[in-house]
């Protein structure tokens, strides 16, 4: 099992940075990939941004491209959401998944931290 915690959430204004943190736990030898996913209220769950565990390539969604940067710390077993320029529509509680290795989905998830950019 991996567990994940999310945390930096909060309130800025348009145009502010705001780091997300995305803690793990438990069998964190069995990750392949991180990632970042979104959700607003009414809306479906997003992809944001996911980095390889190893090799540490990197996508991101064009929503967020050149704005967003997603990093990690493995030694932490922590990865990282840096936001900068953010917009209202970037509002949306952040959920941070893991991919097990051999998987092709995203295994584990996060509770949420909640990001509100106020206009």
């Amino acid at each position: 099992q991996v567990q994940l915690v999310e945390s930096g959430g909060g309130l800025v204004q348009t145009g502010g940075s705001l780091r997300l943190s995305c803690a793990a736990s438990g069998r964190t030898e069995s990750i392949y990939a991180m990632g970042w996913f979104r959700q607003a209220p009414g809306k479906e769950r997003e992809f944001v941004a996911r980095i390889n565990w190893s090799v540490s390539s990197t996508n991101s969604a064009d929503s967020v491209k050149g704005r967003f940067t997603i990093s990690r710390d493995n030694a932490k077993n922590t990865v990282y959401l840096q936001m900068n320029s953010l917009k209202p529509e970037d509002t949306a509680i952040y959920y941070c998944a893991a991919r097990a290795a051999g998987s092709f989905g995203y295994n584990y998830w996060g509770q949420g931290t909640q990001v509100t950019v106020s206009s």
